[in-house]
């Protein structure tokens, strides 16, 4: 850890471990993202690698909160940190440029894929992550609690509180909360309260064109604004097992095993009264996926401890430590492979479709050769990643 941590935050070999299973998570999740965005063909995926289409769950469908809940880690894994004014002035400082870094390059993308800022989606994946992390970071920081020695340290108990408090309320106002027009308790496409409050303020000309109702019309966004509140309980339970693993080492991993699993099972329960959904993420899906990104963290610290496994994933482990890189890398990627015209087997097509044209001739199975695209996409983005890692150069926002 950095210079900032007191002596009694533990040094070496326990904190190095910490941060290889970190990674090996973090690189999962990216790489899942990955290949859940580049497939061959749309119409030809697999249904583990798509989302539900409305409630239910897939395991696509726990990408994104993994990687929400590994970047409430790697923030609770900061603390302890300094209290003193020139360090706090610099904590502040990379909070908000993080933050507009995330949302500015989230926008960038979109308007580079639609080449026109007219009717630019505001909502977006890197838009939620650079908010809930600077959300995340200022609950922390400000309910931080001094300890004896001077350091400031998360306070889990008002962290918890915070999570709980969000949960209920997005719970009371989804159910409860009448929508105009529909009524209280809709949660299919059209009524929805989140739904309703990114009609009201983003329009539906900012929202996600895939977010259509019985209509036909635009009335949802995955990523809205109202359902980015419970995506920021999954990085607050990251900061508060980080906060308990790094405070308890090896003799909390089983505890952190242990509460995965009841986080799954209440999200499960949960679920039959307030259904598991990503696109307005219910409270019940942040039990779920929060539950499932702690048992497999756990897991991933457990293969942190075997050499051979370490060394048979770390292609994994180098893409966690370039996550935004290696996601920015799969973007630009599938942006340029569309955008691209070039002319194969005769014909002019783009990119895309000429790679997977030539894929389908070697492998005549258009959902195998769907998967075999979006793997191909992955290693493409590894081997620009890996020379960045042997060079121990890894970028931050």
């Amino acid at each position: 850890m950095t210079s900032n941590a007191p002596p009694s935050a533990g040094t070496g070999r326990p904190a190095a471990q910490r941060l290889a299973g970190l990674d090996l998570l973090r690189g999962l999740a990216v790489a899942g993202m990955i290949v859940v965005n580049t497939p061959g063909s749309w119409s030809h995926v697999w249904w583990p690698l798509d989302h539900a289409e409305w409630h239910g769950w897939t395991p696509t469908d726990l990408v994104f909160p993994t990687f929400l809940f590994a970047m409430g880690v790697a923030l609770g894994l900061s603390f302890p940190y300094r209290l003193d004014a020139a360090d706090q002035r610099r904590r502040w400082w990379r909070v908000v440029r993080r933050s507009l870094a995330l949302i500015g390059l989230g926008l960038l993308i979109t308007a580079i894929a639609h080449r026109s800022l007219e009717g630019l989606r505001i909502p977006g994946v890197l838009q939620r992550i650079g908010v809930t992390y600077a959300l995340a970071a200022a609950i922390g920081m400000l309910t931080a609690r001094r300890g004896a020695d001077g350091f400031a340290r998360l306070n889990l108990p008002v962290v918890g509180v915070i999570g709980v408090a969000i949960l209920i309320g997005y719970w009371a106002a989804m159910t409860l909360v009448p929508v105009p027009g529909f009524g209280a308790g809709r949660l299919d496409p059209d009524g929805n309260l989140a739904g309703w409050v990114d009609r009201a303020v983003l329009t539906t000309r900012h929202m996600w064109p895939g977010g259509t109702g019985a209509s036909g019309t635009i009335v949802y966004d995955p990523e809205g604004l109202l359902s980015t509140l419970p995506a920021l309980v999954n990085v607050l339970i990251g900061m508060i097992v980080a906060a308990l693993w790094r405070r308890d080492g090896e003799r909390s991993v089983g505890w952190i095993a242990l509460g995965g699993l009841i986080l799954f099972v209440a999200g499960m329960a949960m679920g039959q009264v307030f259904p598991i959904n990503k696109k307005l993420w219910t409270s019940s899906f942040v039990l779920l996926t929060s539950g499932a990104a702690m048992l497999l963290l756990v897991l991933c610290i457990v293969i942190g401890r075997s050499a051979r496994w370490s060394r048979l994933l770390a292609p994994f482990r180098m893409l966690g430590m370039n996550a935004i890189l290696a996601y920015l890398l799969g973007d630009a990627i599938a942006i340029a492979a569309d955008q691209i015209h070039v002319r194969g087997g005769g014909e002019a097509g783009s990119l895309h479709g000429v790679a997977y044209d030539a894929l389908l001739r070697i492998v005549p199975d258009p959902l195998l050769a769907s998967h075999l695209y979006a793997l191909l996409a992955l290693v493409l983005i590894w081997a620009i990643v890996a020379p960045f890692d042997r060079r121990g150069i890894h970028l931050r926002l």
